[in-house]
């Protein structure tokens, strides 16, 4: 380990081999780091704070501190990170409130940057990407392989599925189905992520499918339960299809438009 003789790292947080913590920085008593992770100049990271391998954290982020939320009143609540993640400067990253599960999660091989914020009780999958000042408010769920834009605000219980692209300076008070493109200071929908998909590696019948099944859905202005029973019936089920199907059990917000 290189621990600089600026920082402050208490007695009782663990850290992995070949962790590295740089000048000023301070690790409370109940924070865990992996191996290979580098934690940069001034960071603070507080709270019951696990973070796994090989993550990267830069200057002046805040991780793991308080719920921005009246009613909590320090109970012992969690922040869970996965391996690989890089946070850029000045993100901030709360541990959760006692209203779900008591935690908040980032998976793996993420990259947030700088000046981002993620509320208490979300969860974030793998491989997702936050621009600059994306602000997540709290108990929202985002899915693997997501772009967040600059600047997009998502108000709290919001859901946003896989592979979705949010355009920068967008609002968002409703669900995002997966392999959507949306944008907008109040969000709208503008069909599959195509490019995005292809890039993934999807294949041209699967990217087909998810095309015409949005087009019977949004496209036809009719309820969202005769939409799918439309796409069950019409178009060729693959998991990719299920998975934009299945999306609309369960909305607490109800889906966008």
């Amino acid at each position: 380990m290189e621990i600089h003789p600026a920082a402050v790292v208490s007695s009782g947080a663990e850290l992995g081999t070949g962790v590295k913590i740089g000048p000023y920085s301070t690790i409370g008593s109940n924070v865990r780091i992996g191996s290979d992770s580098i934690i940069g100049a001034h960071v603070v990271i507080e709270g019951h704070t696990e973070i796994g391998e090989r993550n990267r954290i830069s200057p002046f982020s805040s991780i793991g501190i308080a719920p921005q939320d009246v009613a909590y009143k320090g109970e012992d609540t969690r922040l869970l990170i996965g391996d690989d993640n890089v946070i850029r400067e000045y993100v901030t990253i709360s541990r959760a409130t006692t209203k779900e599960e008591w935690k908040t999660v980032i998976g793996n091989s993420n990259y947030i940057m700088a000046y981002a914020h993620i509320a208490h009780d979300c969860y974030l999958g793998d491989m997702i990407i936050m621009s600059n000042a994306a602000t997540l408010g709290g108990h929202i769920k985002i899915g693997d392989h997501s772009i967040i834009g600059g600047l997009v605000a998502i108000h709290q219980f919001v859901r946003i599925g896989a592979y979705a692209f949010i355009g920068g300076m967008t609002g968002i008070v409703k669900d995002i189905p997966p392999f959507m493109i949306t944008s907008g200071s109040r969000a709208r929908l503008y069909g599959i992520n195509r490019k995005g998909l292809t890039r993934q590696g999807f294949s041209k019948e699967t990217i087909g499918g998810l095309k015409k099944a949005y087009r019977i859905i949004w496209r036809q202005n009719r309820r969202f339960s005769e939409g799918i029973k439309q796409v069950r019936n019409e178009v060729k089920s693959t998991p990719e299809l299920e998975v934009l199907l299945n999306f609309f059990e369960g909305s607490k917000r109800g889906i966008l438009r």
